[in-house]
Parts: C-alpha cells; sequence; structure tokens
C-alpha cells in the first residue's frame, strides 16, 4: 500500500534516518551543562557559574548564498556560516556562546544533504565551545522548491552584568581596529548573485584574481572571532560585527549619539572579490560601503593608549581610524566621504 504522506511529498523514513545522524553530530558539539540530547522536546541546559548572568541572543540566517551551495551542490559550509555569524553578534557585547539551535527547512528530504549542513552547525559549535542543543527539519513541499531550502540560527550566550560590552564608553579620541573577513561572510549575496550569476557554469569559472573559482570564494565561510578577540576584552570599549548593512550600517550601532568615526580605507587591503564586484557589477564605490564589509569582518574600540599594544595582540588586525565628534548627519566618514545609514 502506498504511504500517503510519501505520496504528498513527505518520506517519513527518510527524515527518521537524517535526524538519527542529526543526534550523532550534535553529541559531537556538546557541554556539560547539557542535560537532555536531541530527540527530547526541548533543549535543556543546566545554567550555573555566574553572578549576575544576562543572558544575550540571536537570530539569522544564511541568506541566499544558500542559492551559491545549492547550484554547487556543496553544502558543508553554510552550517558554519550560520554558527559564525550568531557567535560573533552576541559576542560584539561580550557574551560567551552557550548553545545553539538550528531551523532546516526544506521541499524535499534530502539525507545526504541534511548530514553536510548539520556537520558545519557541529564543526562550528565545537569550535566556539558552544553545545548544538537542538533544531528543526521541516520538510515541506509546496512552500520550498523541490531543490530548495533555507536554513536559519538562533543562539543563546551569557555575559556577567558588569562586563557586557555596548560602546557607552567611547569617545572622541578613540581608536578603530579593523579585523579582517575572509568575503562576503553572509550578507550581500543578492546583489552578488546579479553580478556573478548562480548557474553551475559560471560559479566553476576560475579566476585568476581570486585564484580560485568564483563560487569557492562566495562560499567562503564565515569567520569567527570569538576566540580571537576573548582574551582582549578587559581593554575593549566596543565591537562591531559587520554584517548586512556594511560598514555604513553596523558601526553606528556601538557608538554613543554625537560621535562618528573617520575610517582610511587604504589602511587594510581590500579583497579581490570586492573589486571584481564592483568592476563588474559597475557598482558604485560608496555603495559598496553600504551593502558590503569590504575585508574587514569586525571593528573593536579602544583607548589610544592601548590601540597599538591591542592590534598586535590581535593576528592580521589594523589600526584602521579614529574616532571623532559628530559633525553633520554622517556617521562614518571613509576617505573625507561622509555617508548615513539612508544615503552618501
Amino acid at each position: 500500500m502506498t504511504d500517503p504522506y510519501a505520496a504528498a511529498g513527505v518520506d517519513i523514513s527518510q527524515g527518521a534516518q537524517a535526524k538519527k545522524k542529526i543526534a550523532e553530530l550534535a553529541r559531537s558539539a556538546s557541554r556539560p551543562e547539557v542535560l537532555s540530547g536531541i530527540g527530547f522536546f526541548g533543549g535543556l541546559f543546566e545554567f550555573k557559574g555566574y553572578n549576575n548572568p544576562v543572558l544575550v541572543s540571536s537570530v539569522d540566517g544564511v541568506g541566499t548564498k544558500i542559492r551559491i551551495a545549492i547550484a554547487l551542490d556543496k553544502h558543508d559550509t553554510v552550517g558554519i556560516d550560520i554558527v559564525n555569524h550568531c557567535v560573533n553578534d552576541i559576542f560584539a557585547g561580550g557574551a560567551e556562546p552557550l548553545f545553539f539551535l538550528d531551523y532546516i527547512g526544506l521541499g524535499e528530504m534530502n539525507q545526504g544533504r541534511v548530514e553536510r549542513i548539520v556537520s558545519g552547525l557541529a564543526k562550528a559549535c565545537r569550535e566556539a565551545g558552544c553545545a548544538l542543543i537542538g533544531g528543526e527539519t521541516a520538510e515541506m513541499p509546496g512552500v520550498y522548491g523541490k531543490n530548495d531550502y533555507d536554513l536559519v540560527g538562533t543562539i543563546i550566550g551569557v555575559v556577567e552584568k558588569d562586563k557586557i560590552i555596548m560602546g557607552k564608553n567611547i569617545v572622541a579620541g578613540d581608536i578603530a581596529i579593523g579585523l579582517p573577513s575572509s568575503g562576503l561572510h553572509t550578507n550581500g549575496y543578492s546583489l552578488a548573485r546579479k553580478v556573478f550569476g548562480e548557474t553551475r557554469e559560471k560559479l566553476n569559472i576560475k579566476s585568476a584574481e581570486l585564484g580560485r573559482t568564483i563560487g569557492d570564494a562566495l562560499l567562503e565561510p564565515h569567520v569567527s572571532y570569538y576566540r580571537t578577540l576573548k582574551a582582549q576584552l578587559p581593554d575593549i570599549k566596543g565591537l562591531a560585527h559587520i554584517t548586512g548593512g556594511g560598514m555604513v550600517g553596523n558601526i553606528p550601532r556601538v557608538l554613543p549619539q554625537g560621535l562618528a568615526v573617520q575610517l582610511n580605507s587604504k589602511s587594510w587591503d581590500a579583497l579581490p572579490i570586492f573589486t571584481m564586484l564592483e568592476k563588474q557589477g559597475n557598482i558604485d564605490h560608496g555603495e559598496m560601503f553600504h551593502v558590503f564589509n569590504m575585508g574587514i569582518g569586525m571593528v573593536v574600540f579602544c583607548s589610544p593608549v592601548k590601540a597599538d599594544a591591542l592590534a598586535k595582540s590581535i593576528p592580521r588586525s589594523k589600526i584602521i581610524g579614529e574616532v571623532v565628534k559628530q559633525q553633520g548627519e554622517a556617521r562614518v566618514i571613509i576617505d573625507g566621504i561622509g555617508y548615513r545609514r539612508d544615503k552618501v
């Protein structure tokens, strides 16, 4: 007898096999505080070891970078992307990541694909010391196309209340230190796909400028800055994770009112992928700073007396600018040009 649910497009047996493998991968990314494994109705995490804890949360998705992964049938990095993105978001407040939950919505269950996605989630969680405590894999034909899926993640972290970092102590004269990105990270892919295309043929074009295929460059995983910066937190006044909206949209989120930042784009190395995007897409140079991270994935703010030592202690970091008193409406000034979130 034909299974009516399978005939409707939902394969329960393959879903069960995928969830069994997911549970194995999740066990590889755990912490002692986890009291329930994958499979129970809710993830249990024993909270202890803090005096005045503040929970910090974030939720985000990989966005249309998934279209590149689907076109190339390469799914082991998008899980890394979403974990590291979320880790960076809560770390901008000084938080330690505790546990992560994911949502994978797909048009048709593909066990091998799901396992590759979750392998990336587990790998990034292990590297961050974060437990992959639960999630949801939803097969929804009619909502997603047969070959489509979406990936969303939620992270919970913790910070002692007296160690929260929100940039409130930043003052004029403080220094901006930039940490390099690995590429687009998880933002700007709608524009990148328009410029480069999203077919396997176009993405597999080898670029001499990139030293690899365009597709490989676009799938380069999002960098996590948690391990790199954790020990330096006592000397840091503020952290800006450069995600959607680029430098123009994200740096003002950590600056107190009345302050702006002056940046010198020649102080860091522009990644070839951004040069190619700007040239091939005929994109205005100012617009690039509104959309992409432009080679800087995290900006650290500190006092000038700490700047040189801090920059030397952070691998590959560079001093890229200075906090100044705001004049006019621009909060971010790059190479002498003032930018607002809504326009140049």
